[in-house]
């Protein structure tokens, strides 16, 4: 049993029986351009890159924002990626956007990594 201490891009990890420290660096020149990229375009509130464990790795918004859309959106991809499955075993959710009449959230997990990108929506 342990638990997290996050500080974006990095976090801790502590248990009863050790301390291990895990380090998530987005160094790579090309996935700091895109999100750049995204983060640019007109309406974009936030981008939160979450790893497979549902930890954020990186995000724009706030610790806070950050952690409560990453708990709400991993919960929602989950249930929406079984949804997909219960409809065709051989199928998979590629991505999942949720307008509301303030933002419009862009998800597109995969594998190791989840992207959210939350935008207010145009009027």
């Amino acid at each position: 049993m342990g638990f997290w201490i996050c500080h974006l891009p990095y976090f801790l990890h502590l248990t009863d029986k050790k301390l291990s420290v895990q380090f998530y660096f987005w160094q790579s020149a090309e996935v700091e351009e895109t999100l750049k990229r995204i983060q640019s375009h007109k309406g974009v509130v936030g981008v939160i890159v979450v790893n497979s464990e549902g930890i954020p790795i990186k995000s724009t918004l706030d610790n806070p924002t950050t952690i409560q859309y990453t708990g709400l959106i991993s919960g929602l991809t989950d249930k929406a990626r079984s949804v997909v499955r219960d409809l065709d075993p051989t199928n998979d959710l590629t991505f999942l956007r949720v307008r509301s009449k303030k933002h419009e959230i862009m998800i597109a997990p995969d594998k190791e990594y989840m992207l959210i990108v939350v935008q207010n929506t145009s009027e």
